[in-house]
């Protein structure tokens, strides 16, 4: 009986650590694109490249890290979100051809078709809101709220979210304050609250500062937050950026994440890379 118990307890720890292997290699990666005017070329100049340069690098470490699992194996997906819509022609088509699926019976040439519409596919949706100059803002809090928990966290996957944002939030439809938490923040709202010197965490823990959080447990969602572009008024703009977002995602026991501020493409290619990969 003896024996049988302890073949028993080995075949779960083998079973058992093998699952969370396969856990730990299927992927499930999430962007949430913001579109509003940010991306504009008169008023950020090449921001919009970048973005796409940033998709680009992730697309790439998301195709190295399946290629090297084994077909059987392949249980892995990618795709694109906006909050709103956008107002662009084929949108539906165009979102729907970004999410990818790999499993074992993906052939050769649904590795090549990856790699078309990455390239294609998110640059008709930048030139075509800009464009239009149809800038729809984006609501990343409500995104939050409603939809990151059902859209972008799938089980027995390392789910990654990836956001590319100037770090400011705000929408015309999600204007809250509850005390010293708000659904927005704003360069100048960050001014009215006097976080412009080297004091900001005291002055953001003496008055409750931050984004109003909800009660969710994202302990199985990773996010790697891309662009973040402080006004260069405020020397300490990108601090406080970072303190409102690390609190927010800390709040909502977000598994890991990364905060990184607007920089060129090929500079931030290997820390993109290395946290696809799971490295520290």
């Amino acid at each position: 009986m003896k024996r049988k118990l302890q073949s028993l307890l080995l075949i779960f720890l083998i079973t058992g650590t093998f699952a969370e292997g396969v856990k730990a290699q299927n992927l499930n990666i999430s962007f949430l694109l913001d579109l509003s005017d940010r991306i504009d070329p008169k008023k950020n100049p090449g921001i919009y490249q970048r973005d796409l340069q940033y998709i680009k690098s992730v697309q790439k470490a998301f195709v190295n890290q399946i290629k090297g699992k084994k077909i059987l194996l392949l249980k892995d997906q990618m795709q694109v979100f906006f909050n709103p819509l956008p107002n662009i022609p084929n949108i539906d088509q165009l979102s729907e051809q970004l999410k990818v699926e790999f499993n074992p019976k993906t052939s050769k040439n649904d590795f090549l078709n990856i790699d078309r519409v990455y390239n294609q596919n998110p640059a008709k949706i930048y030139q075509s809101a800009i464009k239009d100059h149809n800038y729809v803002g984006s609501d990343i809090w409500r995104f939050f709220k409603s939809n990151v928990q059902l859209y972008c966290i799938k089980p027995a996957h390392r789910n990654i979210l990836v956001i590319l944002t100037d770090g400011y939030m705000y929408h015309k439809t999600s204007i809250m304050q509850v005390g010293g938490k708000s659904s927005y923040i704003t360069a100048d709202y960050l001014s009215t609250k006097k976080l412009v010197t080297a004091n900001y965490q005291k002055i953001m823990k003496q008055n409750n500062l931050g984004f109003i959080a909800f009660p969710y447990n994202l302990k199985e969602l990773e996010i790697l937050v891309l662009g973040i572009n402080p006004s260069v008024k405020n020397p300490y703009e990108e601090d406080v950026i970072k303190q409102y977002w690390g609190d927010w995602f800390k709040a909502m026991r977000v598994k890991k994440f990364e905060l990184l501020t607007n920089d060129l493409p090929s500079a931030l290619e290997p820390v993109i890379t290395n946290f696809i990969n799971g490295k520290p």
